[in-house]
Formats: C-alpha cells, sequence, structure tokens
C-alpha cells in the first residue's frame, strides 16, 4: 500500500508540473511583447520593433538621446563641419524660427547625420533631406504606396517630391518615428504620417559601398529621365556630390561648360541619367559596362 501510494503521489505531482509549466513559459514571454506595445503607446523614443542592424540601432540610440535631452529643432542646426548640434538661422518663411538662432540643436536632416555619424564613426550623412534619400550608399529604398509593412528601425523616412524632399525622419517601428519637426518645438517621437507628401524611405547600407563610384562636380546639375536634355528633370544635384554609375551608353550629344560628349550615364540611386560631362573622370567612364537598355 505504501509503494503504490508512493507512485500515485509521483503521478499527481508529475501531472500538476506538466500543466504549471506552459503557463510559466508563456508569463514568462508575456512582458516582452508588452514592453513593446507600452513603448509605442507611451511615445517611448526606442528600437520598436525587430529586425534593425545594430548600427540602426545605434542611430536610433543616438537620435533619442537628443530626446532625452530635450534638444530644440533649429533650421539649419547639425549643418556644422562636423556632426552635432550647432545653432540655428532664422528661415525667412516661418516666424516661429525667430529663435532658432539662440537656439543649439537640429533640424530634420541634421538630426539623421548626427544619429548615423555616431552609430557609424564616419559622417556618411552629410547633406540635406534630398542628399540623405538619393544617398549612394542606399540599401534599398521604398515607395509611399508600399506603406511602413517593409520598413525596419533605421529606415529615413522622407516627405516631398523626387525634385525636392523637404523633411526627413527616422523610423522606430510600430508605426513610429523620431524627428526634428518644426521650429518653435523639441525633438521629438511622432506616429508616422502617411497622408500628403509622403514620398518614401530609404534603408541605409553602413558598410562597404559595392558598384562603381565617382564625385560630380557643378552646381545644379539636372538628371533626367532619358539620356536627352529634353527628357523630364528628376533631381538636381545641387552641389558636387558622390554617385553609383550603374553603366553608361552613347546618346544625345551634350555641350556644356566648354565640354561637349554623348555618352550618358544611368544613376539606381536616382533612377535617372546624367550626361558624363559631369563626372569626374574621362569622357568614357573606365570599367563601367555599357547600358543594354
Amino acid at each position: 500500500m505504501l509503494r503504490r501510494t508512493g507512485i500515485i503521489g509521483i503521478l499527481i505531482g508529475l501531472l500538476a508540473f506538466l500543466l504549471w509549466a506552459p503557463t510559466t513559459a508563456a508569463a514568462a514571454t508575456a512582458p516582452a511583447a508588452t514592453a513593446v506595445r507600452t513603448a509605442a503607446a507611451d511615445g517611448e523614443c526606442a528600437v520598436l520593433a525587430p529586425g534593425a542592424s545594430a548600427a540602426a540601432e545605434r542611430a536610433i540610440a543616438a537620435a533619442c538621446a537628443q530626446v532625452a535631452a530635450d534638444v530644440w529643432y533649429t533650421w539649419g542646426g547639425g549643418h556644422g563641419p562636423q556632426p552635432g548640434a550647432t545653432y540655428g538661422q532664422v528661415d525667412p518663411t516661418d516666424p516661429a524660427s525667430e529663435h532658432d538662432p539662440e537656439r543649439l540643436g537640429f533640424d530634420c536632416s541634421g538630426l539623421v547625420r548626427h544619429a548615423y555619424a555616431q552609430a557609424t564613426g564616419v559622417d556618411m550623412l552629410n547633406g540635406v533631406a534630398s542628399a540623405q534619400y538619393y544617398t549612394h550608399r542606399a540599401a534599398e529604398r521604398f515607395t509611399a504606396a508600399q506603406g511602413l509593412a517593409p520598413l525596419l528601425p533605421g529606415d529615413l523616412l522622407v516627405w516631398g517630391t523626387s525634385q525636392k524632399l523637404h523633411h526627413i525622419a527616422i523610423y522606430l517601428g510600430a508605426g513610429k518615428m523620431v524627428e526634428a519637426k518644426q521650429s518653435g518645438t523639441r525633438l521629438m517621437v511622432s506616429d508616422v504620417r502617411l497622408t500628403g507628401s509622403y514620398y518614401g524611405a530609404v534603408r541605409v547600407n553602413t558598410g562597404p559601398v559595392t558598384g562603381h563610384v565617382f564625385q560630380t562636380w557643378g552646381n545644379g546639375v539636372w538628371t533626367k529621365a532619358q539620356p536627352s536634355t529634353k527628357a523630364a528633370r528628376v533631381y538636381a544635384l545641387a552641389q558636387p556630390t558622390t554617385i553609383r554609375v550603374e553603366c553608361q551608353k552613347h546618346a544625345e550629344l551634350v555641350t556644356s561648360d566648354g565640354y561637349t560628349n554623348d555618352a550618358w550615364s544611368y544613376l539606381p540611386d536616382y533612377k535617372a541619367w546624367v550626361t558624363n560631362i559631369y563626372i569626374k573622370g574621362p569622357a568614357w567612364l573606365d570599367g563601367v559596362p555599357t547600358c543594354t537598355f
């Protein structure tokens, strides 16, 4: 009797353990999911979704540190010789910017520049929103029609048109972003605004750049939808910049700034063409294949 009673007791104990263990395991995993939802709901500045690269997570941490420090938006802020907060300027179109020269802070692209410089140790996104979106370091781009589904924390969201992108922010995940929004406000976490002029997003490649990389020269150089001066304008290279060239072809003969050339290069980051006149190097670029389209 004692032996049977002992066996029965052991069986009851095992059954109780099996019933208890799944509940405990589920309870152990619950706080993580709750933490993400709470962070998104409370407006906490943090990585709010999985999948981000280590560099993207560091960029978010750098931007969020500025939010935690209650740093101001300042028009033109963050565009000094080195990344970091600077005093702003008065925006002639915005009366709210009158105190920006007194405030140490960032504008939208200045914050992005600072965040990725802190993340990588390299000033890789020095420029305004358009230059940052069209960076030759793009790993992937996303259209407005794709929405937020394919995005990962650290991706850069932009607003405007292909010819002029006027705002940029860093995606956190869970429909949230960190941004330097406008004069008179501090850096903040906001809901992503997919309406209005939302243009799309870009994922930054913080590793080695692949492809044929060149430097341009000249200011206000327009890229074109086709290799022709008569084609639609896509985007103006406001100043000398770094570009990736996919291929080149002979097309319309162009004479400009004392040079004549019929070679045009296709720039995949802009999905546009530019005359080789404004690309530093020989008239026909070394090592670049001929376009087959």
